[in-house]
C-alpha cells in the first residue's frame, strides 16, 4: 500500500520519490527500504549542524558573536536595560546634556521649594546690594577712573585708586558670594533628595543645610582667596619692578605674570568646583572637602571645565534675558545718567532706577542659582558613579524610601563616602 503511486514520506518532495526500480533488481534485503532511506535523509538534512545553512543546502560561515557594548554590556547581543530611574536623572554615567537638563529638571520638579529658596535669598542679597550701592557708592565720584587714566599718576596714586575701587566693589562681589553660598547649600539639599525622588520643602533644606554653613561659608571663601593669592604672587615681580623706578618693563612683567597665574588660578578653581557638595553631602570639613573635589576632578580636568564653563554660559544668557528688558525701562526712567552708570561711568542715579534694577536682578537671580547649583551638585554625583559606583548606593538608597526609611524618620538623605543614609 506504501507502494502506491503518488505516496511520499511526510515533508518530501516529488523529487525525493523512492526508486522502485533499484529494489525490483535485487538490493540487498539488510538494507532499509528506500522509503526509510528517503525519509531518514530528509529528516538529517532539517537538522540544524553546527554553523548556518541555507535554503540551497550550502553552509555559511558561522555567525559573529556581538561585541560587548560599551561599558561591559551582557555579550550576547540582549539590549541593555535601561539604568533605574528613581528621580530626575538616570542612575548610571551621565552625559553633558543629562547633566544639563537634570539641572532644569529639578527646578520644575520641586519648583516651590527651589524658587522659594532662591528667591527669598534674592530679595535679601539684591536689597543689600541696592541699599549699599545707594548709600554708598552714588556720589558721583569718578576720581578712580581719571587717576588711573592719567599717565601722569604716580605709583601711589595708581594703588590708591585700585584699593578704592576694588573697596567699592568688594561690598557688592562679598553680598553676592554670600547670597551664592546660602542658595548653594540649601539646593544641594534639594538636588540631592531629587535624585532619589523625594520631596523636600524649603524648611527641611534649611535644617539639612544648616549645620555646614559656617563651612561652607570658609570653603567658598578660601577658593577666591587661594585664587587671588596666586594672581598677586605672580603680578609680584612685575609690581616690584615697577617700584624699582622702570615702569614700563614693570608694567609689562607685571602682565605676563598675572595672566599665567590667571591660568593657574582657573586650574585650581576647577579642581575645586566640587568641593561645595563634597562638603555638604559628605559632612566633610573644609580641608577633606577640598581633597575630596581636587581627587574626584583628577584626569577629568577638561570634561568638568566644559561643563563648568557650559552652565556659566547657560547662566549668562538667562540672566541676559531677564535683565535687559529691565535695564531697559530703567534707562527711561533714570534718563542720561542712568545710561552713563550702566556704562560704568561713576555718576549719580536715583533710587527708582535702582530698584528697578535691583528687580531685575532679583528675578534673574532667583532663576539662576538653581542652575547653577544643581549643575554642581550632578557634575559632583556624576564623578562619583564613574569612580566609585555611586549609582549602586543610590539604588539602594531609592529603594528605601517606601520602607525602612518610611516610618523611622530617616528619610533625609544624605551622601555619605560610602553610603545614602
Amino acid at each position: 500500500m506504501n507502494d502506491s503511486p503518488g505516496w511520499a514520506p511526510p515533508g518530501s518532495s516529488p523529487s525525493d520519490e523512492p526508486d522502485h526500480g533499484a529494489q525490483q533488481q535485487g538490493e540487498p534485503a539488510d538494507q532499509p527500504a528506500p522509503e526509510q532511506r528517503a525519509w531518514g535523509e530528509q529528516w538529517a538534512r532539517r537538522q540544524p549542524p553546527p554553523g548556518r545553512w541555507a535554503a540551497t543546502g550550502r553552509r555559511t560561515p558561522p555567525p559573529v558573536p556581538p561585541a560587548p557594548a560599551p561599558g561591559g554590556g551582557w555579550g550576547t547581543g540582549r539590549r541593555q536595560p535601561p539604568a533605574p530611574r528613581p528621580g530626575v536623572i538616570p542612575l548610571r554615567p551621565l552625559g553633558v546634556s543629562e547633566i544639563l537638563d537634570g539641572a532644569v529638571a529639578i527646578m520644575r520638579a520641586h519648583w516651590r521649594t527651589v524658587l522659594g529658596i532662591s528667591l527669598i535669598v534674592s530679595i535679601i542679597t539684591q536689597g543689600l546690594i541696592t541699599a549699599a550701592t545707594g548709600l554708598w557708592f552714588n556720589d558721583g565720584r569718578g576720581n578712580e577712573s581719571k587717576v588711573l587714566d592719567d599717565p601722569d599718576a604716580t605709583v601711589g596714586q595708581a594703588l590708591r585708586a585700585v584699593a578704592d575701587t576694588l573697596g567699592d566693589s568688594g561690598v557688592t562681589l562679598l553680598l553676592g558670594v554670600l547670597g551664592t553660598i546660602v542658595t548653594t547649600a540649601l539646593l544641594t539639599v534639594v538636588a540631592a533628595r531629587a535624585v532619589l525622588g523625594r520631596n523636600v520643602s524649603a524648611k527641611e533644606a534649611w535644617a539639612g543645610a544648616r549645620p555646614h554653613l559656617l563651612q561652607l561659608c570658609g570653603l567658598l571663601l578660601l577658593i577666591p582667596a587661594i585664587a587671588a593669592a596666586v594672581i598677586a604672587a605672580g603680578m609680584t615681580p612685575g609690581l616690584l619692578l615697577a617700584v624699582a623706578g622702570v615702569p614700563s618693563e614693570g608694567a609689562a612683567l607685571a602682565s605676563l605674570g598675572g595672566l599665567a597665574a590667571a591660568c593657574v588660578a582657573a586650574w585650581l578653581w576647577v579642581r575645586f568646583s566640587l568641593a561645595a557638595p563634597a562638603l555638604m553631602l559628605e559632612k566633610q570639613g573644609i580641608i577633606k572637602a577640598l581633597r575630596r573635589s581636587f581627587k574626584l576632578v583628577r584626569g577629568s580636568w577638561g570634561r568638568v571645565f566644559g561643563i563648568q564653563l557650559l552652565a556659566v554660559v547657560l547662566v549668562f544668557i538667562v540672566g541676559a534675558i531677564v535683565e535687559i528688558p529691565t535695564s531697559l525701562v530703567a534707562m527711561v526712567i533714570g534718563g542720561d545718567n542712568a545710561m552713563d552708570w550702566l556704562s560704568g561711568e561713576s555718576v549719580s542715579v536715583g533710587w527708582t532706577f535702582l530698584i528697578v534694577v535691583g528687580v531685575g536682578g532679583v528675578i534673574s537671580s532667583a532663576i539662576t542659582f538653581p542652575i547653577s547649583a544643581g549643575v554642581t551638585a550632578l557634575l559632583y554625583m556624576d564623578q562619583r558613579i564613574r569612580r566609585e559606583a555611586l549609582d549602586l548606593e543610590l539604588v539602594r538608597a531609592a529603594g528605601m524610601s517606601g520602607n525602612s526609611a518610611e516610618g523611622h524618620g530617616e528619610d533625609q538623605p544624605t551622601v555619605g563616602s560610602t553610603s545614602w543614609n
